[in-house]
């Protein structure tokens, strides 16, 4: 089996992160990107919010309350992310960070991985 390039990973991760938000949370991101930065993997993901949380989001509580109930759903995830990225780019999760902005929609998500993807991607 070929090895696969920078861009073929990105975009497997991009796919797989785009059907875990439609199957664990509801919802998909309108638009997705993933860029592999030596032990970094780093998810842009726009128009993650449903109607309902836009909503919620034009108070200042009801925006902390979407922001902690959708990082807390995000962070339950880990067993499935874990083995997204063992299964994607065949190394072992160490840490994820996420945030999201209830003003734009966009969230962004860091994982950090127990390989540095650059060297093995060369």
């Amino acid at each position: 089996m070929p090895k696969k390039t920078r861009g073929e990973l990105e975009a497997e991760l991009t796919k797989a992160i785009i059907k875990f938000e439609k199957d664990y949370l509801g919802r998909g991101p309108l638009e997705a990107r993933t860029f592999i930065l030596g032990d970094l993997i780093l998810m842009r993901l726009r128009g993650v919010l449903t109607p309902a949380e836009l909503k919620l989001a034009e108070t200042r509580e009801g925006q902390a309350l979407v922001k902690e109930t959708r990082r807390q759903l995000f962070e339950t995830s880990w067993p499935f992310l874990e083995s997204l990225v063992r299964e994607t780019v065949g190394c072992g999760l160490l840490s994820l960070h996420t945030d999201m902005s209830t003003r734009t929609g966009e969230r962004i998500v860091v994982l950090t991985v127990d390989q540095n993807l650059d060297e093995r991607l060369r």
